[in-house]
């Protein structure tokens, strides 16, 4: 998993105007909780920030006034016009301790010949140990043939995370490519314009 350090400084003012001058400062404003501890609310480097939540899972250690706290991100709310930001929730977590978070399908591997494959799920549901959080969960589609199905139980996991998605949730199909009744109908009509278009060559070239 990506581990990634950010000074961060205590918030006293709140409020949407407060946030807005943060953010126009390239801060984020941020909270930090969990642990039975009150919510600490601080504002975090925006570019730094911006880079680390793109990995999923990423453990921040955050320092604030000379003390170094692990936390992982469970909630980053972005502005989607102009891709910043607003703010994000960090979860206080510590070392040895077990985490449930949510760890993206990628799919490796082409299935065989003629076929297509379709992500049915996303994302699986997985409790992991808080630092050492997986950024992705592999499946594997190498050679599958056409009706093979793929179930969250016959992902393998990373070393010492638990499925906590039920096993029977379907993740990857594998089918052949659908044909419509409209593409069928147009692959026709063109075939009997060649055949018209090859017949009138033959007529005009015995005249």
């Amino acid at each position: 998993m990506s581990e990634v350090k950010l000074v961060a400084t205590a918030r006293t003012e709140f409020g949407k105007g407060a946030a807005r001058r943060l953010r126009r400062a390239h801060q984020v404003p941020a909270v930090l909780y969990g642990h039975g501890s009150d919510p600490l609310h601080v504002s975090l480097p925006g570019h730094e920030t911006m880079l680390a939540v793109k990995h999923a899972n990423a453990l921040f250690e955050i320092e604030l006034e000379g003390k170094t706290t692990l936390a992982i991100a469970k909630d980053v709310q972005i502005e989607p016009v102009r891709n910043v930001i607003e703010h994000v929730d960090l979860l206080i977590v510590k070392k040895g301790e077990k985490v449930a978070v949510e760890v993206p399908v990628h799919v490796q591997g082409e299935s065989a010949p003629g076929t297509l494959h379709v992500v049915e799920t996303q994302a699986l549901s997985l409790e992991a140990e808080a630092t050492h959080l997986p950024e992705n969960v592999v499946v594997d589609i190498a050679g599958l043939e056409a009706g093979a199905i793929v179930h969250a139980g016959d992902v393998t996991l990373p070393k010492g995370a638990t499925l906590l998605t039920d096993a029977e949730t379907i993740v990857v199909t594998v089918s052949l490519p659908q044909v419509s009744a409209d593409d069928v109908a147009a692959d026709e009509a063109a075939a009997e314009l060649a055949a018209e278009q090859s017949a009138a060559s033959a007529a005009d070239a015995e005249a």
